[in-house]
């Protein structure tokens, strides 16, 4: 089991869709989305930005992995499709990307990814579909804008930070990761206990 971290910049519940039974990781972070396999453990942390530095945002357990096409054609995650008529939660879905044909180019619908007109954002669609896979977890805690700080003993441990810098952080020992869950699950705490720090910013 392995744990991967990286600090979030910008939280409005899409990278990671923490809503409706599931989190998914399905855009950005195309390196994290590559190498996870299931069982090991993803987790973000707040940026500058968002005024949380040092707290713990998420942390997901992945259960499941899948490709895009999966991940659109799969009845449980349609509802992930984005919709700009049925709240936040269905506006920032993050089941974006399919094909017409298995040869064919990669369609995105219009979503948090795309320009504001609906055209494609070619810099996200290339960026997230380097890595042709979607982490899905049933076994996550999503904080959000009530993000916990992140204890001093995993900011320090033996010498590494939890809490990752630029790039996201890998290579935790086993007593790092076992403490770091061990938090986690120790809180009694499941799903979304929190909405995004940003919602507010949104119309």
């Amino acid at each position: 089991m392995k744990l991967n971290s990286y600090v979030i910049t910008r939280d409005y519940g899409f990278a990671p869709n923490p809503f409706h039974g599931f989190c998914t990781l399905a855009t950005c972070k195309p390196r994290i989305r590559k190498r996870a396999k299931i069982g090991d453990w993803v987790i973000g942390t707040g940026g500058v930005d968002l005024k949380l530095s040092g707290k713990m945002i998420f942390a997901m357990k992945v259960t499941e992995t899948m490709t895009f096409q999966e991940y659109w054609d799969d009845p449980r995650f349609r509802i992930k499709q984005p919709r700009f008529d049925s709240g936040r939660s269905l506006a920032y879905g993050d089941n974006i990307y399919y094909k017409d044909t298995p040869d064919g180019n990669w369609e995105q619908i219009n979503s948090h990814h795309s320009y504001p007109d609906g055209r494609f954002g070619e810099g996200n669609l290339q960026t997230d579909t380097s890595a042709d896979r979607v982490l899905i977890s049933e076994d996550f805690v999503y904080f959000g804008g009530k993000a916990p700080l992140i204890p001093q003993r995993l900011r320090n441990f033996r010498g590494k930070d939890l809490v990752a810098g630029r790039s996201d952080k890998i290579n935790f020992s086993p007593e790092h990761v076992a403490e770091t869950i061990a938090w986690v699950e120790g809180r009694g705490e499941k799903g979304v206990v929190g909405t995004p720090t940003w919602f507010h910013r949104l119309p």
